[in-house]
């Protein structure tokens, strides 16, 4: 029944998701090249032979895919990937970073007609979903057209768990539409197995098998060179509010590091003239990545406001706070700092990265602040300690290295559905 009514819900708001639709293209958040995407419209042709569609929500999501369709690739490589994602961020990361025989599209929105006609057009052989974006129709849609499809790094919350609950019938007709979940935490197997998912499977987190970011090494070396002498910290991906939590901290460190500059990476480039705004108002001297500003010895505040330059950042800064940990977000994924060398701390918001945050903080590997006011004695005394600084880099990075097995892991149990029809030299079946 709730099925049903969502269907029909979905159907009868169909003139008010166009228009929020609209909304959203006229603001910048949709793609306006590629915005029939979004209504199920392809703007490739379908390959023939044999096509994995893999969904991602976001940039940290789609990021852990790639190491697995390198994987994938690797083994059967006439098998063609198609990737969604929601976001333009994650769009524009995916385009510098898909392995061959991969490509991006949009994921069309939760409506039945643009669902079927996506469908209808790819007629993917195998779907592959990441962590926890369970839309009603499109679930339906793979199951009523009898593709199978796997859950990857599963995790729900207690409170998203508790919601299900209220829907147990709802949610077990919704898992139905996975023929396994492979989930990061022991909690999320319980909660996906009460919900009565077919087969829960723990496998621990995609996430460590992340690619390095990458960055460009004559930019490095460029920054490098301009902030040669300068202490150095930076808060990363950063949400409302966290630039300004960045802006008090430096004043307070500055006192007792005259030459500290402070590096902020807003995890929305677009909200840059607010924040330079919010700078301005506080009477922080700052420079501007996106507007070429150059970086001199009065700089207080070095503003990143760019696309795809976390590797550059992570890189650069010794230390890295990370952002969406001090405000409701539930914080960024600590295993790319990790990779590239930088000791890193984050607040108690982490609930995105719960089971790897609990791993960093027990292997000694980041360090977890109860609130605001403790950050800035914590950086004083990683800046002041290099020892400190540097075993927890080292720690951070075993830990990394350590986890990425899972990615074996997962491909191993992925195997049955894509030996299905499938040989290991990669012939795949002709199209539908």
């Amino acid at each position: 029944m709730l099925a049903l009514t969502y269907r029909f819900l979905t159907d009868l708001a169909a003139p008010g998701i166009s228009l929020y639709l609209l909304k959203r293209r006229a603001e910048g958040r949709e793609d306006r090249l590629r915005f029939r995407e979004r209504l199920g419209f392809a703007s490739k042709p379908r390959p023939e032979g044999r096509l994995i569609w893999c969904h991602a929500a976001s940039v940290g999501e789609a990021a852990s895919l790639l190491t697995l369709i390198d994987k994938i690739r690797e083994t059967y490589p006439d098998t063609t990937v198609v990737m969604t994602s929601g976001t333009i961020t994650s769009a524009r990361m995916l385009e510098k970073r898909l392995p061959s025989g991969t490509f991006h599209q949009y994921v069309p929105v939760d409506r039945m007609p643009y669902v079927r006609r996506f469908l209808k057009h790819w007629q993917p052989d195998l779907a592959l979903w990441v962590e926890s974006e369970l839309w009603p129709n499109t679930l339906a849609a793979l199951r009523k057209n009898h593709v199978p499809a796997v859950l990857l790094n599963g995790r729900m919350s207690a409170k998203s768990f508790s919601n299900w609950r209220r829907m147990r019938g709802w949610a077990r007709q919704i898992l139905s539409a996975f023929d396994v979940c492979l989930v990061q935490s022991t909690e999320a197997r319980s909660y996906y197995t009460a919900l009565g998912a077919r087969s829960v499977r723990l496998t621990g987190n995609l996430k460590y098998a992340v690619k390095p970011l990458p960055c460009d090494p004559d930019d490095l070396a460029k920054l490098q060179k301009d902030t040669a002498g300068r202490t150095l910290w930076g808060m990363m991906s950063t949400h409302r509010g966290e630039e300004i939590i960045a802006a008090n901290t430096h004043r307070q460190l500055r006192a007792k590091w005259p030459d500290l500059l402070t590096v902020i990476v807003p995890r929305h480039a677009v909200r840059g003239d607010e924040i330079a705004q919010r700078l301005t108002e506080l009477g922080v001297i700052f420079a501007r990545r996106s507007k070429g500003d150059a970086i001199t010895p009065q700089t207080e505040i070095y503003l990143a406001d760019t696309m795809g330059e976390l590797g550059l950042f992570y890189r650069l800064c010794s230390v890295v706070v990370m952002g969406g940990s001090f405000v409701p977000i539930g914080g960024h994924n600590p295993v790319e700092p990790a990779q590239l060398d930088a000791s890193i701390v984050f607040g108690p918001s982490m609930f995105n990265f719960s089971a790897i945050a609990r791993e960093f903080v027990a292997d000694k590997a980041a360090i977890q602040i109860k609130n605001v006011g403790e950050l800035p004695a914590v950086l004083d005394r990683l800046l002041g300690n290099p020892i400190e600084r540097i075993n927890l880099a080292r720690a951070a990075q075993q830990l990394a290295e350590q986890k990425r097995k899972v990615l074996d892991e997962i491909v191993d149990l992925l195997r049955p559905w894509l030996d299905r029809g499938m040989s290991a030299s990669g012939q795949g079946k002709a199209r539908r």
